[in-house]
């Protein structure tokens, strides 16, 4: 049975190969990156690099089949992927000029532009996540352990809330988020995503 497990460095390349599969409103987004390294880069290495006490694993036995990470400060860790992150993927994945065009463009634009994660609306929400698993393994509890032990992790910290960001389409996520008992937040300006929030586990 595949058990839940704190992050280990020699994860990197199970969770950046989870992070392209589900890459896609949690389908396969392979066919539509040819860069392997892009997604993960914004969505899941940064986070195990700055906090990785906050990162978990599903592991089937073998090797990462799931994961869940984030960061308890959503300011600091801004302040970080600027500062120390950014410089390191500049140059292979230059900003674009102009409008674009490629989902391989969006997201180089979402890499040049950490200041989007810091929303006024849930500044009250100081953590965030991500959490993917990949097909074979979902709907079958291993998601509900995964959140509850980032949740209880960030309750050990003191940290009170945590928001995530989501495709406002993905009905089959938000019905998981709605499950593991976050709520809407209203963000006007965010058209096409949802923000949703919740409070920590306290010990």
């Amino acid at each position: 049975m595949p058990t839940v497990r704190p992050y280990r460095p020699e994860d990197r390349p199970a969770l950046a190969d989870i992070c392209v599969r589900t890459g896609d409103a949690g389908e396969d987004a392979r066919a539509l990156y040819s860069d392997p390294d892009l997604l993960p880069s914004i969505f899941v290495l940064p986070y195990v690099e700055f906090e990785p006490a906050l990162a978990f694993v599903v592991d089937d036995g073998g090797r990462a089949v799931g994961y869940v990470v984030g960061t308890s400060d959503t300011p600091a860790f801004v302040e970080w992927f600027r500062r120390e992150w950014l410089p390191g993927l500049a140059e292979r994945y230059p900003l674009l000029v102009g409008r674009p065009v490629t989902p391989t463009d969006s997201m180089i634009g979402l890499l040049h532009a950490p200041e989007r994660m810091l929303v006024s609306e849930v500044a009250a929400y100081p953590a965030h996540l991500h959490i993917d698993l990949l097909p074979a393994y979902q709907r079958a509890g291993h998601g509900r352990v995964l959140m509850t032990q980032f949740l209880q992790a960030l309750g050990v910290q003191g940290v009170p809330a945590v928001h995530l960001g989501m495709l406002s389409a993905n009905t089959r996520a938000r019905a998981f988020y709605d499950r593991m008992g976050f709520h809407e937040i209203p963000v006007p300006a965010a058209p096409g995503t949802t923000y949703l929030g919740r409070a920590t586990i306290t010990p």
